[in-house]
């Protein structure tokens, strides 16, 4: 096959970032639901609140299990397949989700949502597609297009509880299943969207074009900087479990919060909304100025824009630690945690990548996300021992450790001359 010119690589990597960017929005539909409904459904069938933290554990576990061998896959197939593949495990963990929700069975529901975390891996993935045909000067910009691509998804996924609700009772789906409806129609239409668009495929390309000594970066891209990729994996991992462990327990707190405020009486309804609206927002945190970070990541540097995501991650936590017992101070640690993550991870991955020789990156890009959530995964299940034992605030307080250490550890982040 010939090689394409720069001019039909580019346009190859315009429609590719596009079409990664609507399987985002579908994907995040069901990233937003879970997120929203894993800790409460896990608290209502376990009937503890301490085993809550498990939801969020177990969609970040089944993100570590899958992300390293969907990129040995990517590598070796393409990233269509390991997409495709992502999707489909998806829509499997919806279904086990909602049947263990039928029959009240808490080991089936954490199966379900562990292969929702499967699913998952393949999103993340999504935003290391966006790079493999990208400019360096364009990297970080490409990249956090894709990941704000999600942000419609995973706001629209907490938005539509309430109607979900409505439209699960009317069909007889279990309580608090409802919006599980949408996140099928939204996995198998993203399922569509890779498998018929998704050509050509982005990776496949970008090795044949490496092969050929046809790519214009080839001597700056060949250079491997371990040491900084390691620091970036890190920065990666710490900031992530420093959001998931706070947003996994936020939907509790909330709970808790809705009871007092009602005199203990609080409905269903109440406590969905109030999470609902709180996730939402933490969610577009999280996504809607990914592509302003990623600008100020091609622009500043890698590094600063990730120390800059840690001053929000700080900000955030002490919102958590001093204004906790109302609902718009959670409101804006939730926020501000999103921000600050979006900050850290579209910079760090940009990192990653760029400190990397392509012959290593598909395999160091599964490592990072496969730590990311594997660190998540053990956060989530502490952060639910830590709230019971010491609340919301304490929460915060222990989550600031990372902070000072992915800051701390910043020199290692930066790339030497070869």
């Amino acid at each position: 096959m010939t090689v394409p010119t720069a001019e039909q690589q580019q346009a190859v990597q315009r429609r590719t970032v596009a079409i990664l960017s609507a399987g985002q929005v579908l994907g995040g539909i069901a990233f937003g639901a879970t997120v929203s409904l894993g800790a409460l459904l896990a608290a209502d069938i376990s009937g503890d609140d301490a085993l809550s933290g498990l939801a969020t554990a177990s969609v970040t576990l089944g993100a570590a299990l899958c992300a390293i061998p969907l990129a040995r896959l990517a590598t070796k197939l393409g990233r269509r397949r390991a997409l495709t593949l992502g999707n489909l495990f998806a829509l499997v963990g919806i279904g086990i989700v909602i049947l263990a929700a039928a029959l009240r069975v808490f080991p089936l529901l954490l199966v379900g949502i562990v292969l929702i975390g499967a699913g998952n891996a393949g999103n993340l993935q999504s935003r290391f597609a966006a790079t493999d045909l990208a400019s360096p000067r364009h990297r970080g910009r490409d990249l956090s297009v894709v990941v704000w691509a999600t942000a419609v998804g995973g706001v629209a996924g907490p938005l539509l509880l309430g109607p979900g609700e409505v439209v699960g009772q009317a069909i007889g789906m279990p309580p608090q299943t409802g919006s599980y409806l949408f996140s099928l129609i939204a996995q198998t239409a993203a399922f569509v969207l890779y498998v018929v668009a998704l050509r050509p495929d982005p990776l496949l390309l970008a090795q044949r074009i490496m092969a050929a000594g046809a790519d214009q970066n080839a001597v700056e891209e060949r250079r491997d900087h371990p040491v900084a990729a390691r620091y970036a994996m890190f920065a990666i991992a710490a900031s992530h479990v420093t959001m998931a462990s706070v947003m996994a327990m936020t939907p509790i707190h909330l709970a808790h919060m809705a009871h007092g405020a009602h005199g203990g009486h609080a409905t269903p309804a109440d406590i969905s909304s109030l999470v609902g609206v709180t996730i939402a927002m933490h969610v577009a945190g999280m996504y809607a100025l990914s592509p302003v970070f990623g600008i100020l990541a091609d622009r500043w540097g890698r590094l600063q824009v990730v120390l800059l995501g840690q001053g929000l991650l700080a900000a955030s936590l002490l919102f958590a630690m001093f204004v906790n017992d109302q609902a718009w101070g959670v409101m804006v640690a939730l926020i501000l945690l999103g921000l600050g993550w979006s900050a850290a991870t579209v910079s760090g991955a940009a990192l990653l990548t760029e400190a990397t020789a392509p012959g290593l990156r598909t395999r160091r890009q599964g490592r990072s996300d496969s730590l990311m959530s594997f660190s998540a995964a053990g956060g989530a299940v502490l952060a639910g021992l830590i709230l019971s034992n010491f609340q919301f605030g304490g929460l915060a307080v222990a989550a600031s450790v990372l902070v000072i250490a992915i800051v701390v550890t910043s020199p290692l982040g930066r790339m030497r001359a070869a």
